[in-house]
């Protein structure tokens, strides 16, 4: 011990065995590679004899590592790449104030004036009934202009595309281009499907292509059934949005800049296409700037919302994974302590501070690479699971959540840096341990200060647990809230039955008679106490806003309108099957038909916004915009329409008597099972018209939507069937 103690105060360095290379004087890269091989094995045996020690190490690591691979992916897949098209990085979406929304003609007229884009195509999405003969189902269709597959440079995976040079007017091109997925699963992937004749919304089309396998459509997270040309909208929808230059259509327009054109010159360029159309049409359109946004999730509409959505649950990963190296630097350093007679030994040995600190980050590294490892793995199983993943089954949502380089990369720096951060935790007390007080001191000895080391470590884990815990309940307590938040109508017991009433062939004078058949025949189920229907319930997509104005304005420019609330049509019966409140006035009947005044219902908030109170708003009058007076006969409480966030927003409900809708939604109040009203109301249907599809759910199922993250919620798509 004397002599031990003589070489540790004298500085001398016996050789440390033959582990210990750098006392060999030995370079070069053979030579480093020599050591770090003998760092791995050394490592690898000193893991082996604690087992317990590392599999805590790897499964806390896994799972930190494994959440934060999954969200980058996710966000990755979502946000930051581009949509999968050729040259995706010069691809525009056009938008106006945060809205992808432009009228067919609006966005012809951009199309055909702007020098900056080599094309501009244009799509929306709509519900609609395929029939391929005798088999009709609900599916969902890509509107899109003629040029659509040529700006986005795709390719088919059979037969052909439509193409701008096939557009000679309305209805002129009765061709439809099945998606890969919807042709395999209905069609059996069957070759000989081009050419062959299907029925979309009763109307026919030739099937003349199959779009290529990784084509999903401009939208990320919604893959359409099939691709029809937006020039057939009016045979298609039943309604002609291609001469309204006022209809607020959700089209969007995207296109591939020019060479040399940047983006800042090419919005110069679409704002002046947009001052021409507000000088030209003043009452059609009002004054918006244009902007350009990365494609595939809407442009800001979406993109915005579901990038700050997804920053905020990587900062909540980031934040489970550095308490994860906090918990592991105090277990790093509690076992270093515990190693303090092995530590004391080597350095008086003569093996340097250096070399040993170089041992114990080789054992952190490994631990880490192995945690990210195994993290990797299982998020590579959730997000195969999550691209399967159908949220609402009617609807063709997926999430591209499939693994690319970047998510790999992310997971090694991430198994790195965890290695390095909670490695180094000991390193303090290797510097400044004192290896002849620690030999001298025999077993009872602790390398460095390890209770004041420790201490911090455990409120470091205290602080992030603690802000997790926060943010989780928050997130629980705001989930909570909308689960019980009044929407202005009761969910509960209420099934809501979706029907194209186009797509079944009903059309202008026919829809109301064909509703008001429905509700009766929906009355006389045992059980039923209610029926009615409405275009589209609240809270659900595809809610219509028309501009409103004062009685005495003069000029109906959209500049000039009061407000643009949401418009529901619906049937005498809808406000008491929902259980929506009547404030003051009367709700509808059915003599509010084509031949009695124009009336309408209106909400708590927009009778404030018309007319300063609902008290004073019963016998008053607004104009619509096509100027048609409107008298308001009630006023119901404000609710919910389009997110359940949003603010108070006006609403009108209009007799759909006299604004007959091709869309409609039965709203059926019972007491029943709703597996066995669903099977009654299809029975019902069934002997009305057997061509008739409909889509049942309950309210309070549909409601998943509006609890959907809030970015989804802001999309409006168009017609939804």
């Amino acid at each position: 011990m004397r002599k031990l103690e003589g070489s540790v105060r004298a500085g001398r360095r016996p050789d440390a065995g033959a582990t210990e290379q750098e006392s060999r004087g030995r370079g070069g890269v053979g030579s480093w590679l020599e050591i770090l091989a003998q760092d791995v094995r050394f490592s690898l045996r000193v893991l082996r004899k604690s087992p317990g020690f590392t599999a805590v190490a790897v499964m806390t690591l896994g799972l930190a590592i494994g959440a934060n691979a999954l969200v980058f992916a996710v966000m990755n897949a979502l946000v930051l790449r581009p949509l999968p098209v050729p040259h995706a990085g010069s691809l525009y979406a056009v938008e106006r104030q945060d809205e992808p929304m432009m009228a067919y003609p609006n966005y012809a007229d951009v199309r055909d004036r702007n020098r900056s884009f080599d094309g501009l195509a244009a799509f929306t999405m709509f519900g609609s009934v395929l029939d391929k003969g005798n088999d009709a189902a609900q599916g969902f269709a890509a509107e899109t202009s003629a040029n659509y597959f040529d700006v986005l440079e795709i390719r088919p995976y059979l037969g052909r595309f439509f193409h701008a040079a096939d557009d000679h007017g309305p209805n002129s091109m009765p061709d439809i281009v099945l998606s890969y997925a919807y042709w395999h699963s209905r069609f059996q992937g069957d070759r000989g499907v081009i050419g062959r004749t299907v029925l979309v919304n009763k109307h026919p089309f030739t099937v003349i292509g199959v779009a290529p396998p990784d084509f999903h459509g401009a939208i990320l997270f919604f893959g359409p059934d099939y691709f029809v040309p937006l020039i057939d909208a009016p045979e298609v929808n039943g309604w002609d949005g291609l001469t309204d230059r006022g209809n607020r259509w959700v089209l969007q327009a995207l296109g591939h800049l020019k060479a040399g054109v940047t983006p800042a010159q090419a919005v110069s360029d679409l704002n002046g296409i947009g001052a021409y159309l507000e000088k030209t049409y003043p009452k059609e359109v009002g004054h918006k700037s244009f902007a350009l946004t990365r494609p595939g999730l809407a442009g800001s509409f979406l993109g915005k919302p579901m990038g700050e959505f997804m920053a905020g649950l990587m900062v909540l990963a980031g934040l489970i994974l550095l308490a994860a190296c906090a918990n592991l630097g105090s277990l790093f350093a509690a076992r270093a302590a515990d190693r303090a007679r092995e530590v004391a030994l080597r350095l008086a040995l003569g093996s340097s501070r250096k070399r040993i600190l170089r041992q114990l980050m080789t054992e952190a590294m490994l631990l880490g690479v192995a945690g990210g490892a195994v993290g990797l793995a299982g998020s590579m199983v959730l997000l195969h699971r999550l691209a399967m993943w159908q949220p609402f089954p009617s609807f063709p949502l997926h999430v591209p959540a499939t693994p690319d380089a970047k998510v790999y990369v992310v997971a090694l720096v991430l198994a790195l840096v965890s290695g390095v951060l909670f490695g180094m935790v000991p390193a303090r007390q290797v510097m400044k341990s004192d290896p002849y007080e620690i030999v001298k001191a025999g077993a009872n000895a602790r390398l460095g200060r390890k209770v004041t080391a420790r201490d911090v470590l455990l409120v470091v884990q205290i602080a992030l647990c603690g802000v997790l815990v926060t943010s989780s309940l928050v997130a629980v307590r705001g989930l909570e809230r909308s689960l019980h938040a009044d929407y202005g109508f009761e969910p509960k017991g209420v099934m809501l039955g979706a029907i194209d009433m186009s797509a079944a062939g009903y059309k202008d004078e026919l829809v109301p008679a064909m509703q008001k058949r429905m509700i009766d025949a929906m009355e006389t189920i045992p059980g039923v106490e209610l029926a009615a229907t409405i275009n589209q319930v609240p809270l659900a997509m595809g809610n219509e806003r028309k501009n409103v104005f004062r009685e005495q304005t003069p000029d109906l420019q959209a500049s000039h309108a009061v407000a643009m609330p949401f418009t529901y049509p619906t049937s005498p019966g809808y406000f008491e099957a929902s259980w929506t409140t009547l404030l003051t006035g009367r709700v509808f009947n059915w003599h509010d038909d084509l031949n009695a005044p124009r009336v309408a219902v209106v909400n708590r908030e927009m009778a404030r916004i018309l007319f300063g109170s609902p008290d004073k708003a019963v016998g008053r009058r607004f104009r619509t915009e096509d100027g048609t007076l409107v008298e308001v006969v009630g006023v119901v409480e404000n609710g919910k329409y389009f997110s359940l966030t949003e603010p108070l927003a006006p609403a009108v409900f209009l007799p759909n008597q006299q604004r007959p809708w091709g869309e409609t939604t039965l709203v059926v109040k019972a007491r029943r099972d709703p597996a066995e009203l669903a099977v009654a109301m299809r029975q019902k249907l069934r002997e009305l018209d057997p061509g008739m599809v409909v889509a049942l759910r309950t309210w309070t199922d549909l409601l998943s939507f509006a609890l959907f993250p809030r970015g989804w919620q802001r999309y409006r798509w168009g017609c939804w069937g």
